[in-house]
């Protein structure tokens, strides 16, 4: 392994901090709220290799030589469009292991009239009857995970994202923002770590190691992600929050110490698992937890 130094701008107030994270937050919460986000996961739907209607999607759908086909079926009252989309199909589509992309939209029956271009002018703005497809229309996200496709629609209208009222966190708490001694190896190493559905893992890269020092307590959590862009996936002993969250480093947060890494803990979030039951987020690192009560960042929303 070897260490390296990373430093940051000068320090800053406590009110200041305070009021950055707030505006942060903020920022945070309107991103959850996009028609098509984390908030509107309506399902996780597995295909076989029987072509098969799945429950609240469009067509058939069937899995081949690692490749997810779809195609319209007799009866269907709503219709997959996209530029990915074989309008009279098969679609073919694939996707790397631990990837995803957006197949394509539909219009769910009894939404702003009938057929796939319902509420749309000829300008894909919202026509005369009042739709709207940003919150109208459904988006079918193809999923690889350990080796199997899986389909998420996108519900604008999904009870997580239309009932959303934020997030809960923990105040702002200086004390909480850390200096940790970094190493970084020279290569990353593979780790196999688990998933938030059963029987899924994901395959991470570990990049190399911080000391969390807390009271007398050290402990060593690994990095993944990549140089440029670190994070700490970990879990604590704190009361009401997830099983575990994710601190994305901001390598320009601060100046710490030669050879550390400024973690400020109050920019620790939850994953989309925590907001939706159909979340496939990886687990921490095995070894990824804190012997202490970590009360900063953002509290289990549900």
């Amino acid at each position: 392994m070897t260490e390296a130094l990373r430093t940051a701008t000068g320090p800053e107030s406590p009110a200041d901090a305070a009021r950055d994270l707030a505006a942060w937050r903020a920022d945070r919460e309107r991103d959850l709220r996009t028609p098509h986000g984390w908030l509107s996961l309506t399902g996780l739907l597995w295909p076989t290799s029987e072509p098969r209607r799945l429950p609240g999607l469009p067509g058939e759908w069937w899995v081949v030589d690692r490749t997810l086909y779809t195609r319209p079926a007799a009866g269907d009252t709503a219709v997959l469009t996209g530029e990915r989309v074989a309008e009279q199909g098969p679609t073919l589509v694939a996707v790397d292991e631990g990837r995803s992309r957006v197949l394509g939209t539909f219009l769910p029956e009894g939404r702003a009239g009938s057929g796939a271009a319902a509420g749309k002018g000829s300008d894909g703005a919202p026509g005369a009857d009042g739709g709207d497809p940003d919150t109208d229309e459904v988006a079918v996200e193809v999923v690889l995970r350990t080796g199997r496709y899986g389909l998420r629609p996108r519900d604008p209208r999904a009870a997580t994202r239309t009932g959303f009222t934020g997030v809960p966190a923990f105040a702002h708490d200086p004390e909480w923002v850390l200096d940790a001694r970094v190493s970084w190896y020279d290569e990353p190493e593979r780790v196999t770590v688990g998933a938030a559905q059963p029987r899924l893992v994901h395959h991470v890269q570990v990049i190399g190691e911080v000391d969390v020092v807390r009271g007398s307590t050290v402990t060593t959590l690994a990095l993944t992600g990549t140089l440029d862009e670190p994070t700490l996936l970990f879990s604590d002993e704190a009361d009401d929050v997830a099983p575990w969250r994710v601190l994305r480093i901001d390598l320009d947060a601060g100046e710490g110490e030669p050879g550390t890494l400024r973690l400020d803990l109050n920019r620790a979030v939850n994953l989309p698992y925590a907001f939706t039951e159909f979340g496939t987020c990886p687990a921490p690192v095995p070894g990824n937890h804190l012997p202490f009560a970590v009360t900063a960042g953002e509290k289990a929303p549900r």
